[in-house]
């Protein structure tokens, strides 16, 4: 019996969607955006909606070419936004440059990427000056934020938008073809590119959008920390424009204090950031309680492990912190860590250890943690390299390489080890590179960190393994203290002993000023391991 074919119409997964969307059905909707000066720019979708159709029907008067990458160093705001639907609606390649490179890695990337274009804040100039001079950049366009005159050798982006009507039909894009690029931020070698396609970013942001993902509404205000050039700011941008949320963006300004400001004055709701912003949000509202009445109900922590100490100190303020974890190469959606039904009778303590993972797969991601052994049980115990695949995860670098991220049988190998539970839920016990050795035996810096940060004197603490004559390597804790507080090595020892064997405890502790950070804001344990390589355990 021959069988049937499908009835479905076949409507390819494309941005353009998006923006037709936000256009038709939120036109009076608000995008609030932070500027240099501390002056607020405001528009709604109906604006924003002229302003990308011009700016993608400009660049193909420029000559854009399908594929061709437009680069953008730009902080989180309205004209950022613009480009994250301009270039591909147009059939460009967005590609945003991470800001907080060095210029040396910023130009290896802009070559290797072979960008064709870039957009520019004129206060990032004096960083795109040290970068132009090495990358043909075909013309680079500058966003008067200032509202400086632009330099004779650039072009205004106001002067492109002006250039062109708005009234143009978008070129025939398959769904298969690029429409973003992000490249690791490189702590493992040299950055390494991802091509996104138009299909896998509408699949993630669909998936994203999820009660439970990142559980977000047309009745939300939206205000993305993670800069818009760090994996297209984990997407929400996508997920706020598809559903006509209000977007408030902080610019440059990411201070504690002037987020606060922010967050109070335009009502924020959902916020999304790595562990240490939120870390010095949350000192900033234990001294000043009573300054901020905010409408915020959801952090969304990712990046590198949210401690539990700070899921329950933002729980007695009344905000949900939401852990998530992803990567460069997932777009970059990978788990959330929600509660599902059939825990919360659990024991208070019990609750908050499930919260504190990484949390169970989104959907349509799949996972596996696989030892020299092969696929390791779900167990909670046996840990394991945590491998990923899904349609919003990436089959190759651009390129190709590195082929060996990938296994034989098409998987992705995350670099992370990890125990699964039998519940489904992933937990990161550190990077592969991180992980402390002593004695032949196994031991997780990320365990030790989360723990040290739960004490009220500890602001940060970063935990590295350092050679030892005896063991291989111990354990060596980098601490930054709260201001006006004190803690002792012997103290800390002392409050970490209730919750580890005694022979993971650290050897030592180090106080510093402050732990140096990755361009995503993660801590940077390979200078501190370069630092204290030669440490004397005597």
């Amino acid at each position: 019996m021959q069988a049937p074919g499908h009835t479905m119409m076949r409507v390819p997964l494309t941005l353009p969607h998006f923006l037709e969307r936000a256009a038709r059905l939120f036109p009076a909707v608000e995008i609030v955006s932070r500027l240099p000066d501390r002056s607020l720019h405001r528009y709604t979708y109906a604006d924003f909606y002229r302003r990308a159709r011009r700016l993608g029907e400009a660049l193909l008067r420029e000559g854009l070419r399908p594929g061709d990458r437009v680069a953008t160093l730009m902080w989180n705001h309205f004209a950022h936004l613009e480009t994250y639907f301009g270039v591909p609606c147009a059939g460009g390649v967005l590609h945003t440059l991470n800001l907080r490179l060095h210029p040396s890695d910023l130009v290896y990337v802009a070559r290797h990427a072979q960008d064709r274009f870039l957009v520019v804040d004129d206060v990032l100039l004096p960083l795109a000056e040290q970068v132009c001079g090495e990358v043909p950049f075909e013309c680079v366009y500058v966003v008067p934020l200032t509202g400086r005159p632009v330099p004779t050798d650039y072009r205004s982006y106001e002067d492109l938008l002006e250039s062109a009507t708005g009234h143009w039909d978008y070129p025939i894009l398959e769904e298969d073809a690029p429409a973003g690029m992000c490249y690791t931020s490189g702590t493992t070698g040299r950055p390494k590119g991802v091509v996104y396609s138009h299909r896998s970013l509408v699949l993630h942001t669909l998936a994203a959008a999820l009660p439970d993902c990142l559980g977000l509404s047309h009745q939300d205000v939206v205000c993305p920390v993670v800069p818009m050039f760090h994996v297209n700011a984990w997407g929400i941008p996508f997920v706020a424009t598809l559903l006509g949320c209000k977007q408030v963006f902080p610019g440059p300004h990411l201070d504690p204090v002037s987020l606060l400001d922010l967050f109070a004055a335009e009502g924020v709701t959902v916020t999304a950031g790595v562990p240490t912003v939120w870390l010095g949000v949350l000192d900033a509202l234990r001294r000043e309680p009573d300054r901020w009445r905010l409408r915020l109900r959801t952090v969304v922590v990712g990046g590198s492990a949210a401690p539990e100490s700070m899921i329950r100190a933002y729980d007695e303020l009344g905000i949900a912190v939401l852990h998530a974890w992803g990567m460069t190469e997932m777009s970059p959606l990978g788990t959330v860590s929600r509660l599902k039904s059939t825990l919360t009778a659990l024991p208070e303590d019990e609750r908050y250890a499930y919260r504190a993972k990484q949390g169970l797969p989104a959907p349509l991601v799949e996972v596996r943690a696989v030892s020299d052994r092969g696929e390791v049980p779900w167990d909670g115990r046996t840990v394991g390299e945590l491998q990923v695949r899904g349609p919003w995860v990436a089959a190759s670098y651009f390129g190709g390489e590195e082929p060996d991220r990938w296994t034989s049988d098409g998987w992705f190998r995350t670099g992370d080890v990890v125990t699964i539970d039998p519940e489904g839920y992933v937990k990161i016990v550190d990077r592969t590179k991180d992980l402390i050795k002593s004695g032949g035996e196994w031991i997780s810096s990320v365990d030790l960190e989360n723990a040290l940060m739960g004490h009220p004197a500890v602001k940060e603490a970063a935990v590295v393994a350092i050679p030892h004559p005896r063991w291989g390597e111990r354990p060596l804790a980098v601490v930054v203290l709260r201001e006006g507080q004190h803690a002792a090595p012997e103290e800390l020892r002392a409050f970490l002993a209730p919750r580890f064997p005694k022979w993971w405890l650290p050897d030592a502790f180090v106080f510093a000023s402050e732990i140096p950070k990755t361009s995503a804001g993660k801590f940077q344990k390979a200078k501190l391991r370069e630092q204290f390589r030669d440490w004397s355990w005597d």
